[in-house]
C-alpha cells in the first residue's frame, strides 16, 4: 500500500483505490490529480490488503481506524478477496457501512452489477472508458462525492 498526495498540498481528504492493475491505477491516479486539491489516494492492490485498511489490521494496525477514506474506488476482479466480498463486508460493519463506495470495473457483467447495488454500491462504472472519458468521469465521481455530497453527521473524511 502506498499514499500519494496526488495534488502535492497538505491533504484533507482520503480516497482508497482498490486496483490491482497497474495500468488501470496510473490513469486513475491521473484523473484524480486534476480533480482538487489536498486529496491523499492509499492505494491496496487486492481484496484483503483493501479490508486489512478499511479495519486497521495486520499491516495497517497502526493507520487510525477512525480516519476512513472518505470515497473507496473499488476494482471487482481483485486477487485473494473479491471486489463484492469487499463491498459486502464494507457494507456489513458500522465502522465502514457509510462510506460511498464507486465500483470501477471491467466487468459488464449483469450479475455483477446487480450484486453491487444489492449488496449497497454507490455508484457502478464499466471500464474500458476511452481516457479522455474515463478521466473526466473519475474526476466527476472524486468531486462528487468528495466535495459536493454532504457526508453522514459525524462522518471524517
Amino acid at each position: 500500500m502506498e499514499a500519494i498526495n496526488v495534488n502535492n498540498s497538505k491533504a484533507k481528504r482520503h480516497v482508497l483505490l482498490v486496483e490491482d492493475n497497474p495500468k488501470d491505477e496510473f490513469l486513475t491516479l491521473r484523473a484524480l490529480n486534476k480533480m482538487t486539491a489536498g486529496l491523499v489516494v492509499d492505494v491496496v492492490r487486492d481484496g484483503q490488503e483493501a479490508l486489512d485498511y478499511l479495519f486497521a489490521e495486520n499491516q495497517f494496525q497502526d493507520r487510525q481506524e477512525t480516519a476512513s477514506p472518505g470515497l473507496v474506488i473499488l476494482d471487482l476482479k481483485l486477487p485473494k478477496i473479491g471486489g463484492l466480498e469487499v463491498l459486502k463486508r464494507i457494507r456489513s460493519d458500522p465502522r465502514t457501512r457509510l462510506i460511498p463506495v464507486v465500483v470501477l470495473t471491467s466487468s459488464d457483467e449483469h450479475s455483477d452489477l446487480q450484486t453491487s447495488y444489492e449488496l449497497g454500491v454507490n455508484s457502478y462504472v464499466c471500464k474500458p472508458i476511452p481516457f479522455p472519458e474515463l478521466n473526466q468521469i473519475i474526476g466527476r465521481l472524486g468531486q462528487y462525492w468528495l466535495s459536493v455530497n454532504s457526508p453522514p453527521p459525524g462522518e471524517l473524511q
